[in-house]
């Protein structure tokens, strides 16, 4: 009988081969990303999320049109008129090009309204759960007082008072949605300053602030990305919003919500005006919403990768043949 061989890693290490070249454990993003990437539903947001990125950044390469140009000769032209792939609106203007810039407009308040949120609702969660006593008190009354208030009044108020610029907006709409993500990093710190690896950071002399943005904040950071995909929704509904009520961007600027305000009067002239910006807003926030979903599946430990039939029948078929 052959002698049994063992495992390649024990030979490497009865070999006294450095440990460096042992097969590592894949580490939490690579697991993350396996198993975001065997999500079809993930996938294919992210794509749909990319696309609309790319047309917005090369918007003045893909059309030869200017979003503000007026042609009153050529109004409410149906799509492929005129040399309009998607029409004009009513003052001759191409939908196109509408389009495309207003993903500019809104897809920059979507990510600047999350980052911004995210920042400012990790920092006050983070000194409030790490520190605790009366400055969590503290915090925590201010996160309840400022929750308690309408956010849709809010927003009207101060872009009424102070115009609707985009970046009013932005402030406006960052400062009223930072709450959930403080509650959220507050939370997590709770547990996590009273772990063992916190006391030895301690015991070794580093910093509070060392241990909360070097050690704690990096462990919270999951939790914090899938709300923060979120938030890149909520944020484009909110301007959108805004922007039909007549509060939010206005002319010559353009938002997918402000053309949604315009096409409203056109409705039985031609309804496929507002469907055009209607339908962006909506592929936009469901794709977000699956990356989301994608994110918080990812970091589930009790999700297991998934292998398609396809997949798994091929590997049935080539194990399944008994060796000579």
């Amino acid at each position: 009988m052959g002698q049994s061989q063992l495992p390649t890693d024990s030979l490497k290490v009865e070999q006294g081969l450095p440990a460096a070249e042992l097969k590592r454990p894949p580490g939490p993003w690579v697991i993350l990303w396996k198993k975001f990437s065997h999500n079809p539903y993930a996938m294919s947001g992210l794509f749909v999320l990319l696309f609309f990125i790319i047309v917005a950044i090369l918007a003045p390469v893909l059309t030869k049109y200017k979003p503000d140009a007026i042609d009153m000769m050529f109004p409410n032209l149906k799509p492929g008129a005129e040399g309009h792939l998607l029409g004009t609106d009513e003052l001759g203007r191409d939908i196109l090009t509408r389009l495309l810039y207003s993903a500019r407009i809104s897809l920059s308040i979507g990510f600047t309204v999350a980052f911004a949120s995210v920042v400012v609702g990790s920092i006050v969660g983070a000194i409030s759960g790490y520190f605790g006593g009366w400055v969590d008190t503290i915090f925590m009354r201010i996160v309840d007082v400022t929750n308690s208030v309408p956010t849709l009044f809010l927003n009207i108020l101060v872009l009424a008072i102070f115009g609707s610029e985009v970046k009013y907006m932005i402030l406006i709409l960052a400062l009223t949605s930072w709450m959930s993500i403080a509650r959220l990093v507050r939370g997590n710190f709770l547990q996590l300053r009273e772990m063992q690896y916190v006391e030895a950071a301690r015991a070794i002399g580093v910093s509070n602030w060392g241990i909360i943005f070097r050690h704690l904040l990096r462990n919270a950071s999951f939790p914090i990305i899938v709300n923060a995909t979120l938030m890149v929704g909520g944020a484009i509904l909110s301007e959108s919003a805004l922007s039909y009520l007549g509060l939010g961007i206005q002319s010559p600027a353009t938002s997918w919500g402000l053309m949604l305000s315009n096409a409203q009067e056109f409705m039985l002239i031609d309804p496929l005006q507002a469907v055009y910006p209607g339908l962006c807003i909506l592929l936009v926030v469901l794709a977000v919403n699956f990356i989301g979903d994608g994110i918080r599946d990812g970091l589930d430990p009790r999700q297991q990768v998934t292998k398609s039939r396809r997949r798994l029948d091929k590997w049935r078929k080539n194990y399944s043949k008994s060796g000579n």
